[in-house]
């Protein structure tokens, strides 16, 4: 299927899905990104700026802007000056509405490539979140399926960032390294140094600036900010381009107080066991119950979450067989909160569709209540390459 149709094949199934179509700008703002976007997504992001020095960038993915035009639009609806006949009732929470996208995205790649055609839901609002979580997974396995012609060889890989901090919680780390591990989660390399450093296994290495680390050491944080903004203006970075420094003294801050704790050995070895696991989704409620009873902690309530929402995708007509539950997946996006997964076929690199759960974001970028949310997207230009590699 060449991309034309495929763009076309992918607004029809959006459409059946029940999901509304939608346009976003191709220019957004680019703090929101910047600040919680992730680190992986950061270093990836077209910068520019307006004539009034403002931070822009191409649109890299579509939940931030999708969330944004979200919340615009219901202010508008519920702003007394425009609609006065709203002026003295509580509206509550916005409507569940799933929006559908169909449109390039940019990112700076190694390879040269910067333009990527994706398609997917975007479901904000929606309270029953397990349902919600079920149906995100059937529909991105359903539009891959749909662009593929077949869902022979599709295979999902499902984690859960709540099932972590559940556990982080229940083991007694201290608030600074659950959030340390909870923004590893779902890149090995990182949450593997981190246990590292809470085990005594490797030294933490705070900075290698010994001027930096001699502020630290003194807790000046007016000299360590002046020192700061002094480097990058000597390496031509602009605060723009990525954390400023008020940010970056606060993260060294918070690497230095971290880099003194150690976990006991008990809790280690059952956070590395946790890690570990790895299993059918099937199994996995069996699996984490074991678990919660070896490691001697309380996590039951998240558990039955988990077990129904595995529950939920069974009568979705998913096929409970060609999803597995890995423990430690993630995506490299702070926004996550929840459900995370990918879908893809064996021994292929890349992923043809990913998505998950972010209940926390629309309240970071301003709403004035928990709006839930859950989404995916479909990489049709890897299912294009794909299907023509078949051929």
């Amino acid at each position: 299927m060449a991309l034309r149709q495929m763009l076309s094949a992918a607004e029809a199934y959006l459409e059946e899905a029940g999901a509304q179509r939608t346009v976003l700008p191709v220019i957004q703002p680019a703090d929101p990104f910047l600040d919680m976007a992730g680190e992986d997504l950061r270093r990836r992001i077209f910068l520019t700026e307006s004539e009034t020095g403002q931070a822009l960038c191409l649109r890299p993915e579509f939940t931030i802007p999708v969330c944004l035009q979200h919340l615009a639009q219901f202010k508008e609806k519920r702003d007394p000056v425009l609609r006065p006949e709203i002026a003295e009732r509580n509206d509550g929470p916005p409507e569940p509405i799933r929006y559908g996208l169909c449109a390039q995205v940019f990112r700076q790649h190694r390879d040269g490539d910067s333009e990527f055609f994706q398609a997917g839901i975007e479901d904000l609002g929606t309270e029953d979140w397990i349902a919600a979580d079920a149906r995100a997974l059937a529909d991105a396995m359903g539009l891959v399926a749909r662009l593929r012609g077949t869902d022979a060889g599709l295979r999902a890989t499902l984690g859960d960032q709540a099932v972590f901090a559940a556990i982080l919680d229940a083991l007694g780390l201290p608030d600074g390294w659950q959030m340390r591990l909870l923004r590893a989660f779902g890149q090995p390399e990182a949450l593997a140094n981190a246990l590292n450093v809470l085990s005594g296994r490797e030294a933490p290495a705070v900075t290698q600036d010994e001027r930096v680390a001699g502020l630290l050491a003194a807790g000046d944080d007016d000299a360590l900010l002046v020192h700061i903004e002094a480097s990058m203006a000597h390496s031509g970075i602009s605060p723009g381009a990525g954390r400023r420094p008020e940010e970056i003294v606060a993260r060294l801050k918070e690497r230095a107080a971290l880099a003194a704790t150690r976990l006991p050995d008990d809790a280690l070895a059952a956070l590395e066991t946790f890690i570990a696991l790895r299993v059918p989704l099937a199994e996995a409620g069996r699996a984490l119950t074991a678990f919660e009873a070896e490691a001697g902690i309380n996590v039951t309530e998240r558990i039955e979450l988990f077990a129904a929402r595995i529950e939920a995708i069974r009568l979705a007509g998913i096929d409970l067989g060609a999803i597995t539950y890995d423990a430690a997946f993630g995506r490299p996006l702070d926004y996550y909160t929840g459900l995370v997964f990918e879908i893809g076929i064996e021994g292929l690199a890349k992923p043809l569709a990913s998505g998950g759960r972010y209940d926390r974001l629309l309240t970071l970028l301003g709403a004035d209540r928990t709006i839930p949310g859950v989404g995916f997207v479909a990489w049709l230009d890897r299912i294009e390459a794909l299907e023509a590699a078949s051929e």
